[in-house]
């Protein structure tokens, strides 16, 4: 088997492989390359030392069996069984569902999540998007401080365990998305530094030193994150990825990062003959960064929509605080504009940032490669204490945001338990084994809600056992009401969705939008008008003129009624409820 590691500035290498040393040769065709030829089995154990230090996991490690600080285990993706041989499924027509491994599940491992796809099958889903699976000390967290992007987290069920989630996603007619975290690496068990300039200080951002996208040695960096990502697509037979926060990935390159990495996704998608879509999440409102790489854009094939979040968040909530303030000044024309156009700010003011910010899109852009969602991972669990939209809400008012999620024009996206309205909270929680960090964490998640008023007891601890057990699904709750209305009223979203094509395809012109000044709200768009009133009594929504006779209901949160009078058409909806029509 041949070993190869990247560490330019090291005099010596050598391989440390189930108990003997190796020392490794430069490879004289690649600068800054080391390479060794020697047997080993799969699972055997292995490492590099450099210049006669500690030997360190391989940066390129499939497997952790001992978390990031033990030594990499060797795994042969060639070896990986596959029972199931899918239709794959574009991003066009999808419908989202996000889901984090170590909370779908009290058990918190790929299997267990692998046992309640059937209900996300005929809940109507298309695409699993797994949070973050790289491994990251302790057995629990977010996933976001992972260290080691080529492995999977061993607590999950590592690489055999991942193989087995797809491969039954896969047999249940369900694609698999994973988020990927190419902007910084975890604070606990990133050994990169030792190897090379994987970092540089160049750049900063909020976790330090930035990913060396553009300083000397880069060329390699950007070579090994676009290896990981081809590796999860190809070897792990992925349908796409999420990528984390591209905002903040400095680089000043001629040919961004993201517009090489696109290249390469799709270069392998011709290749293997089946689509693969990268999906960024992005702070800029920027068009190009789903532009065609022909037209100096990244070329990447969707982002998410933040802003239809806020706008949609705002007008049912009425919250204003923080980014939500520059929706709340005028929640009416948010929720239009956004529902119709895609971004908010199109380079307008914003009050938060106190600039100018973002692009318009062009109207021509296709409506799917926006992302558009009523709550996210990030949007609960970086509230104080991690409540969903169900704390706060009545169900028909759940009800209404699903109606503008999943009969919006965006490809729509649902975090695990929306379905039902789930109570249970998703807080921030973390498993540092290192004190110093937990307690740095600890007090850091304090003093930040702190200064917005919150009590710091009031803060749940990450390091407590207990915010994790407490952000767990319980998959006892669709059984009882109201839980179990919202999922029926979801499943029947989604159907029809997935029956009328126009929803699903065309640009973003072909959305026309009208919200009245108390929030009421009729989009009509693929032959069909989703009407929603948010208010706390009845509404009588114009539908315009007769041509044809009274529309059709096709679902309705609570019984409606639907009139002509003088030739004009109305549909009379109660408080706190939708419902779709056509005609």
């Amino acid at each position: 088997m041949l070993f190869e590691v990247w560490a330019p500035e090291a005099q010596r290498v050598t391989l440390a492989l189930d108990g003997h040393e190796h020392p490794m040769a430069r490879d004289p065709a690649r600068t800054g390359w080391w390479h060794r030829t020697a047997p080993a089995a799969e699972g055997a154990r292995y490492g590099f030392a450099l210049d006669g230090g500690p030997v360190l996991p391989d940066p390129r490690s499939r497997r952790l069996p001992d978390g990031p600080d033990g030594l990499s285990a060797v795994v042969d993706p060639d070896r990986f069984v596959w029972r199931t041989d899918r239709p794959w499924a574009p991003l066009a027509g999808a419908v989202l569902y996000e889901l984090h491994i170590g909370t779908f599940t009290r058990e918190g491992t790929f299997d267990a999540a692998a046992g309640r796809l059937p209900h996300l099958a005929e809940l109507g889903i298309t695409h699993v998007e797994l949070m973050p699976v790289c491994p990251f000390p302790g057995t629990h967290g977010w996933g976001y401080d992972g260290v080691a992007p080529w492995a999977v987290h061993e607590p999950y069920g590592g690489p055999a365990g991942l193989v087995r989630f797809v491969d039954a996603a896969h047999a249940a007619g369900l694609g698999v998305v994973l988020d990927v975290v190419h902007n910084h690496l975890g604070p606990s068990g990133n050994h990169l530094p030792a190897f090379g300039p994987y970092f540089t200080d160049t750049h900063h951002t909020p976790w330090g030193a930035a990913v060396n996208l553009d300083a000397p040695g880069s060329d390699e960096v950007r070579a090994y994150l676009t290896g990981s990502a081809l590796a999860w697509l190809r070897d792990y037979r992925l349908d796409g990825l999420r990528l984390d926060a591209v905002h903040a990935l400095a680089d000043t390159r001629p040919k961004h990062f993201l517009a090489e990495l696109s290249g390469a996704v799709d270069a392998l998608a011709a290749r293997l003959g089946r689509p693969l879509f990268l999906i960024a999440e992005s702070d800029l409102g920027d068009p190009a960064t789903t532009a065609p790489r022909e037209a100096r854009g990244q070329g990447l094939h969707a982002q998410w929509n933040d802003d239809f979040h806020h706008a949609l968040h705002t007008a049912l909530t009425g919250e204003s605080q923080g980014y939500y303030a520059d929706f709340a000044a005028d929640p009416a024309h948010a929720l239009a504009k956004t529902l119709a156009g895609g971004f908010f700010h199109d380079g307008g003011v914003s009050s938060f940032r106190g600039r100018r910010h973002g692009r318009p899109l062009d109207p021509a852009s296709p409506a799917h490669r926006l992302l558009g969602y009523a709550q996210t991972h990030d949007q609960i669990g970086n509230r104080a204490v991690g409540d969903r939209l169900s704390a706060r809400l009545s169900p028909g008012l759940l009800a209404c945001a699903a109606a503008l999620v999943l009969c919006g024009p965006f490809t729509p996206m649902l975090f695990m338990g929306e379905e039902w309205g789930a109570r249970t909270p998703w807080q921030y929680f973390t498993d540092h084994p290192d004190p110093d960090l937990a307690e740095a964490v600890r007090t850091g998640r304090r003093r930040e809600f702190a200064a917005h008023g919150w009590a710091a007891e009031d803060v749940p601890d990450p390091q407590d056992p207990a915010t994790r057990e407490r952000s767990c699904l319980d998959w006892t709750e669709p059984t009882r009401e109201p839980h179990r209305a919202l999922l029926e009223w979801h499943r029947t979203l989604i159907a029809l969705r997935r029956a009328t094509p126009g929803l699903t395809a065309g640009p973003l012109s072909d959305t026309d939008v009208t919200v009245t000044g108390d929030l009421v709200t009729v989009v009509r768009r693929g032959g069909l008008c989703v009407a929603v009133n948010p208010t706390g009594g009845p509404a009588e929504v114009p539908l315009g003129g007769p041509d044809g006779g009274p529309p059709e209901v096709l679902a309705a949160w609570r019984p409606v009624e639907l009139s002509v009078t003088g030739g004009a058409r109305s549909l009379r909806l109660p408080a706190e409820s939708a419902a779709v029509l056509r005609g």
